[in-house]
């Protein structure tokens, strides 16, 4: 089965590239590697914003990271034009806006890594990861992911 067509039986439509908010490019490909900025979680189109461990819970995190997987592949789509190109899901690092007693940073991110790995099979999806717990995120936002991709 394509990566289109996964997509579509999960019922989720990529969405368009979003517009830098600083001075940096969403994308940049050096040889077969593509690296995708940052990502921070939206909700409806805005900025979902809040800190794990006090006012959203790890489920919550994790639909957000899910959330941030979909912008990803969004961008990754624009990036190399068709999804199937992609061989592999290299890295994905993930920040999780968190109090300082907050240690479930890594489930929060499975939301994201989870569905990539659905979407292009455990062999393609299967990556390296780092989740880290920070004190703030742009706008914030309660996760913020990016993601580096090999294509073939």
């Amino acid at each position: 089965m394509n990566v289109y067509d996964t997509l579509k039986s999960l019922n989720i439509e990529l969405p368009p590239v979003a517009v830098p908010a600083a001075a940096y490019v969403p994308f940049v490909q050096t040889g077969n590697l593509v690296f995708l900025s940052g990502h921070i979680a939206k909700k409806g189109g805005q900025v979902w914003a809040g800190q794990l461990g006090k006012n959203i819970s790890t489920a919550e995190g994790q639909q957000a990271a899910r959330a941030v997987a979909i912008d990803l592949m969004g961008t990754l789509h624009a990036a190399v034009g068709d999804l199937n190109k992609v061989t592999r899901i290299v890295k994905v690092m993930s920040l999780v806006n968190s109090t300082g007693d907050f240690t479930e940073q890594h489930l929060v991110t499975n939301g994201c890594s989870e569905l990539l790995g659905q979407v292009f099979s455990s062999k393609v999806g299967a990556h390296a990861r780092s989740a880290f717990g920070v004190a703030q995120i742009p706008l914030g936002a309660c996760v913020e992911i990016e993601l580096i991709a090999e294509i073939g």
